[in-house]
């Protein structure tokens, strides 16, 4: 059992970002399965994004002072590949191509992204090949 139910920060433009990270995390499999818009909340909209329930969020406001960091799960380093490519097509800035990082361990391999808010976000896969 992960020891996080969910996670969440404020972007400085949620259209512009809930665009990027629907597509930036598609080959991971993570989607959006929540929305909460202004109008049901009275104040600001939420977009909740996970696999099988809403554990990622992002919502209007003002964004969090960087480095904030968020590491995705992906099963496969072929996924971290597709992550990194797809988060690059969507406007992400590079901040660490794929590739094998064992100053965490022999197999962490993973890829960096910064947002369009500069939030340092990354795909990673811990398993061998």
């Amino acid at each position: 059992m992960s020891i996080l139910d969910h996670v969440g920060f404020s972007v400085s433009d949620y259209a512009v970002s809930k665009a990027f990270y629907e597509k930036a995390l598609a080959p991971l499999g993570i989607k959006v399965l929540m929305e909460v818009t202004q109008e049901m909340t009275g104040a600001a909209s939420y977009c909740g994004f996970g696999r099988n329930k809403p554990d990622f969020w992002i919502g209007d406001g003002t964004p969090p002072g960087a480095p904030l960091h968020v590491a995705f799960s992906a099963p496969a380093r072929a996924v971290v590949d597709a992550f990194y490519k797809a988060a690059i097509a969507a406007g992400g800035r590079d901040n660490g191509a794929p590739g094998l990082r064992p100053q965490y361990h022999e197999n962490y391999y993973g890829a960096f992204v910064f947002d369009p808010d500069g939030m340092n976000i990354e795909a990673v896969c811990h398993l061998p090949e």
